[in-house]
């Protein structure tokens, strides 16, 4: 493993001399605009292992993506080979249709210290939920982002992480959403503690999400991608692309119902993802 391979496949080439805010920001979007948040090795019959060589080989040598455990697992390598004071923390993501979060610890983040401030850094939420850029961790501060306005809530030890929503455009060619959207325009999205984690406390739960069919990562095959203007998203046979038009707090989605053809084509455009098995989306 080297971190250079690692900077070719984000294609970050600038200095990473200083472990300051400003370095940490641009790999952490380079990471997020190359690599994919993906669960398609579940359906297409293949393993996720979750070690740090398997994790590199999968995302950095055969350029996949990966879901949180993967994608922030490399990151926090990444960011450890660059000098960064950074530690893995465990989160329980909020499920709307229970409106509740789950009891047990489902989701990865990565807390880095520079300069005694702490901030959060995700690369493993995708979709629009996705921050652009680490996040101060601050309690009750709004933190504008082009995706949207982020904020934590800390009580009692615990701390809250939500997004405020933004109105959507669905362009007239598309197929009409059928998701409807909570009341309210605030997202709940995980809750979580400063306690240090490490990777094998997790193992139990990459078996778990790979074999339960309870579970959104089971039912539905997901890759989506952060891109400069917004992001890609293939959920089953659907393609999402969403421009962020933040200044007029307004999503524009264009959404494509795709054949199985059209599927592996997507993939390849949109993703720069090949795969090796037959994927039933």
């Amino acid at each position: 493993m080297h971190i250079q391979e690692y900077f070719a496949r984000i294609s970050y080439n600038e200095s990473h001399k200083d472990a300051d805010l400003q370095t940490l920001t641009v790999i952490f979007q380079h990471h997020i605009q190359a690599i994919p948040f993906e669960n398609l090795s579940m359906h297409c019959g293949e393993t996720i292992e979750l070690d740090l060589q398997s994790t590199y080989n999968k995302i950095v040598r055969q350029k996949r993506g990966g879901w949180c455990l993967e994608s922030n697992h490399l990151l926090f390598w990444a960011l450890q080979e660059l000098g960064y004071d950074v530690c893995i923390l465990g989160g329980n993501s909020y499920d709307p249709a229970e409106k509740a979060y789950t009891a047990v610890i489902n989701h990865i983040l990565l807390r880095v210290v520079i300069q005694g401030n702490s901030y959060i850094v995700d690369a493993g939420f995708g979709g629009a939920y996705q921050a652009w850029q680490p996040l101060m961790l601050i309690s009750g501060k709004d933190q504008a982002q082009t995706p949207g306005i982020f904020r934590f809530l800390e009580d009692n030890g615990t701390w809250y992480f939500e997004k405020v929503k933004r109105k959507h455009h669905i362009s007239e060619q598309s197929v009409p959403s059928t998701d409807t959207p909570e009341l309210g325009n605030i997202r709940k999205l995980y809750t979580f503690t400063l306690e240090p984690r490490h990777i094998n406390d997790f193992q139990e739960l990459n078996t778990y999400l790979q074999v339960s069919p309870d579970n959104i990562l089971r039912k539905k095959s997901i890759c989506s991608l952060q891109t400069p203007e917004g992001l890609y998203a293939l959920v089953g046979w659907t393609f999402t692309e969403v421009k962020y038009n933040h200044m007029e707090d307004v999503d524009l989605l264009q959404i494509t119902t795709l054949s199985d053809e059209e599927v592996e084509k997507t993939l390849k455009d949109k993703f720069n993802i090949v795969l090796k098995n037959k994927l039933v989306p």
